[in-house]
């Protein structure tokens, strides 16, 4: 399974295959719950093949099928999933992707991958981390509103102060920063080895404290740009907050030992500090948007967007989470659309569409809840000019 990164949305928009082959359901970690995902899968493989048939013969539509039906019979790889799952199959490509949300179903056959979804996740204004912190070792979640999932950190981020190799002076150890780790709901395996402390206990917690706190910043919040939730005992917040030179860490933190808290009880008081910023998030973006409309430099019309898109004046995008348009940019020179049938294999949602054109152009895309949208349309833009 790969991970949803930054690179990896960039790597499925970069490719030049075609057709591409998306396809998206919630799944199960357990059973027999997950019994019933391979079933739900072959259905939806099935209107992968019904769309390919519009255009491709039996035996092209069978060769690009190939990996997707082998898939369906490897009975590990379906006792392994997690909330979701993301699919993305072309000629000679095949990749899937662990989704830590809940998706919906969804099969496409496009002249690209849909990724509305997995830049959803990381765009998303309501994604944060929680560090749970004690003097021993650390668990690192990534939430939103409604769920809350541990980390499985890299074998190179330090999980522990046993972790540590301390020289004589207390000095810090020397590591190279892990890339960023995946999501899993299990619980992680703390590592207790055996350092060369010193005696002076508080020397070697604030380097502890110090070393957590950057390699967090370096490999989860500058790769997501999520805000941190510090979760740790009251005692414990100041000095990480002397140490760290992380940015996105909020200045209010949850004084409990995480591992004292159910995992409802710690998205609760999560939620409590992010929704504040959440909503501000939203409102502020919304207004930027409303007072660009109001001075002739921002949109909600998909045609005069896409037009703007195609010439790189795109600012910012928004664009509804949920909400599927029928529609495609059939001129990347003109910006000129035309609304089609999403059975069609040429044909992707123009939502996903418009997302990854503005992303390419050096915009930035924002993806909204249907209820936080300030148009009617699906979309809005802010321009550059």
């Amino acid at each position: 399974m790969e991970r949803i990164t930054k690179d990896l949305i960039k790597q499925l928009l970069a490719t030049e295959l075609t057709p591409c082959l998306s396809l998206y359901m919630p799944t199960h970690r357990s059973h027999p719950e997950n019994q019933q995902d391979p079933i739900r899968y072959k259905n939806l493989v099935k209107e992968l093949e019904e769309s390919l048939l519009l255009k491709y013969s039996s035996a092209e539509a069978e060769k690009l099928l190939g990996p997707l039906e082998e898939l369906a019979e490897d009975h590990d790889f379906w006792n392994h999933t997690s909330e979701g799952l993301g699919i993305f199959c072309g000629t000679g490509f095949l990749k899937t992707v662990s989704l830590p949300t809940e998706v919906g179903e969804l099969a496409v056959v496009a002249d690209s991958f849909h990724t509305k979804p997995l830049r959803q996740y990381l765009q998303s204004a309501d994604r944060y981390h929680v560090l749970g912190l004690s003097l021993q070792d650390i668990h690192l979640y990534e939430g939103n509103r409604h769920s809350l999932v541990e980390v499985e950190l890299h074998a190179d981020i330090t999980q522990s102060k046993d972790d540590l190799t301390g020289n004589d002076d207390g000095g810090e150890k020397h590591s190279t920063v892990a890339s960023y780790g995946g999501t899993g709901g299990q619980n992680l395996s703390m590592h207790h080895g055996h350092g060369g402390y010193k005696d002076d206990a508080e020397k070697y917690t604030e380097n502890f404290f110090r070393t957590i706190a950057a390699e967090i910043a370096e490999s989860y919040s500058k790769p997501t740009g999520w805000p941190l939730i510090l979760a740790a005992l009251p005692e414990h917040h100041s000095l990480f907050r002397e140490v760290n030179k992380n940015p996105m860490l909020l200045p209010d933190g949850i004084p409990i030992n995480p591992d004292t808290l159910t995992n409802e009880k710690l998205i609760g008081k999560a939620w409590e500090i992010m929704e504040p910023e959440y909503l501000q998030k939203l409102d502020d973006l919304a207004g930027k948007f409303l007072q660009a409309k109001a001075n002739g430099k921002g949109s909600d019309d998909y045609k005069e967007i896409a037009v703007a898109a195609v010439e790189g004046r795109v600012k910012t995008l928004i664009i509804e989470s949920d909400r599927i348009i029928a529609a495609r940019v059939t001129n990347l020179i003109t910006g000129n659309t035309q609304k089609k049938d999403m059975q069609n294999p040429k044909v992707d949602d123009l939502l996903d569409d418009m997302g990854e054109l503005v992303t390419k152009m050096g915009g930035h895309v924002m993806v909204f809840p249907a209820e936080k949208m300030p148009t009617e349309t699906g979309m809005a833009a802010i321009f550059h000019f």
